[in-house]
């Protein structure tokens, strides 16, 4: 067990900021049922209002505890991909300070499948608010470095649980009034029809509280400009770096998923004028990806 997590529980119940490894990428964490904890998380990431964010439960009764509803589409996801990167948005108890859903009556949740973050809940006896730990818009961490380049001294303690295996974040799936897909992630939405059926997708966003985080049109962005591109065609000045599935990265899109942001990282410190990525398949399985990539890429 990492020697800081003692340490980084009383951080939190504190109100306190400690960073914290996840299965998708490491989180900026703090107390979800105290609004000043919570405030701190948008002040450090200089993250608008407008974006909720994510609380971390580490069992199904504390997370059913935070829900004012939990319908039965809930407890047959749950069940099937808890812990997992799957963030169930439900109507929310009041105990959740409004500041933590941008004012919205609803509240995303998840259990992570990582054992250092499911230990931090436990020990600090509470439900943990954490969206990715880097400044707003910038590349997600998924190394316990990559958070120290970020934040620097904008978080109390890092705890370094290796690199985030899954990669990117987590898919968001509101299920009232109906299942409606908020954001894709490594759980398809193939997957998720198949256990609860129809389920629709995001139309319209409302500028003054999004019904998740990470649907910024400039998101998960290095700093070097990003390029999407096809078949191959590059800029023909400057001087830079090409990804393709199949080449230089994995051709199945869990390994590259799992890939892709440290590669991002990389490279965007390797002083390249651009970094083009080919276009990825446009498959289900490859949806979170995509969605990435395309908020990621320079207008």
């Amino acid at each position: 067990m990492n020697p800081d997590l003692d340490k980084a529980a009383a951080l939190i119940r504190s109100g306190r900021l400690v960073a914290f490894p996840t299965e998708t990428v490491y989180g900026l964490g703090a107390d979800a049922l105290n609004p000043e904890a919570v405030a701190r998380i948008f002040a450090a990431k200089g993250r608008p209002a407008s974006s909720p964010l994510i609380v971390h439960v580490s069992s199904l009764q504390m997370a059913r505890s935070l829900a004012a509803e939990w319908p039965q589409t809930a407890e047959l996801l749950a069940a099937r991909h808890w812990p997992g990167p799957l963030t169930l948005v439900v109507p929310k108890q009041p105990q959740i300070p409004d500041a933590a859903t941008a004012g919205l009556p609803t509240v995303g949740l998840r259990m992570p499948a990582h054992p250092l973050a499911l230990a931090l809940i436990e020990a600090a006896g509470t439900p943990i608010a954490a969206p990715s730990a880097n400044r707003f818009t910038q590349l997600s961490p998924t190394s316990a470095e990559h958070v120290r380049k970020s934040l620097g001294d904008r978080v109390d303690l890092i705890l370094d649980g290796g690199s985030t295996p899954v990669g990117i974040e987590s898919t968001v799936l509101a299920l009232t009034p109906k299942p409606t897909l908020l954001r894709p992630g490594m759980i398809s939405l193939e997957e998720i029809e198949a256990l609860i059926g129809n389920v629709e997708l995001l139309s319209a966003l409302n500028p003054e509280a999004h019904p998740a985080p990470g649907l910024h049109a400039r998101h998960y962005s290095p700093r070097t400009p990003l390029l999407l591109v096809r078949d191959g065609q590059l800029p023909a000045t400057g001087r830079g770096a090409y990804l393709s599935s199949g080449a230089n990265m994995p051709d199945n899109p869990r390994d590259y998923a799992s890939a892709l942001y440290s590669t991002l990282h990389r490279l965007d410190e390797a002083g390249y004028d651009w970094i083009a990525v080919e276009e990825p398949p446009d498959q289900a399985s490859w949806a979170g990806i995509r969605d990435r990539l395309k908020r990621a890429a320079t207008p």
